[in-house]
């Protein structure tokens, strides 16, 4: 780890453990409850999902009981989240995760990547948190935060800013240990 790197990330970590929120997906961080948390996530508010991620698991507490379900019973408990397009993906992904991998979820971000409604974020997540990989999982926020300490004015939105700084914070991290948050 570089010295910038280290002067930045040591005091985000002790920030983290200090003031973070008591959410229910990082009491038991496996891998399938930072996978269900985290498309549930997507473009919705944390507090709108607390309620929905408590459902969830009490109807589908693992990836098989989720892809034994009717889709009517998984599109049901998502109502009201939106999106119902990430319903049926976590739905199907559940099914090819147990037609593929024996009902749980693969430790490879390719792997992960190529499940239907998981994008690089997610792959990463569910890698780095989930598995314990050094896997970097780039959102918007992270990039706000690197361009500001970067003083890099490039739009976060450009896919050269996201490779800069998955490569700044990540590239000399690859195959080594990650510090769950």
């Amino acid at each position: 780890m570089s010295g910038v790197t280290k002067a930045i990330v040591e005091p985000l970590l002790q920030w983290y453990d200090e003031g973070h929120r008591d959410l229910p997906w990082r009491r038991e961080p496996v891998p399938y409850r930072v996978w269900v948390s985290e498309i549930m996530l997507q473009q919705t508010r944390v507090e709108a999902v607390r309620g929905y991620y408590e459902r969830w698991m009490q109807a589908f507490p693992d990836v098989r009981a989720l892809a034994a379900a009717d889709e009517a019973q998984v599109l049901k408990l998502w109502e009201g989240l939106g999106y119902y397009s990430r319903a049926r993906n976590l739905h199907r992904a559940a099914q090819l995760v147990c037609e593929r991998y024996g009902g749980t979820l693969p430790a490879d971000y390719e792997a992960l990547l190529a499940l239907p409604g998981v994008g690089e974020y997610t792959a990463g997540a569910v890698a780095s948190i989930g598995f314990g990989l050094c896997v970097p999982a780039v959102d918007g926020n992270v990039m706000r935060v690197a361009a500001r300490l970067n003083d890099d004015f490039t739009p976060i939105t450009d896919a050269k800013q996201k490779k800069r700084t998955t490569g700044h914070f990540f590239g000399d991290h690859a195959g080594g240990p990650s510090r769950r948050l």
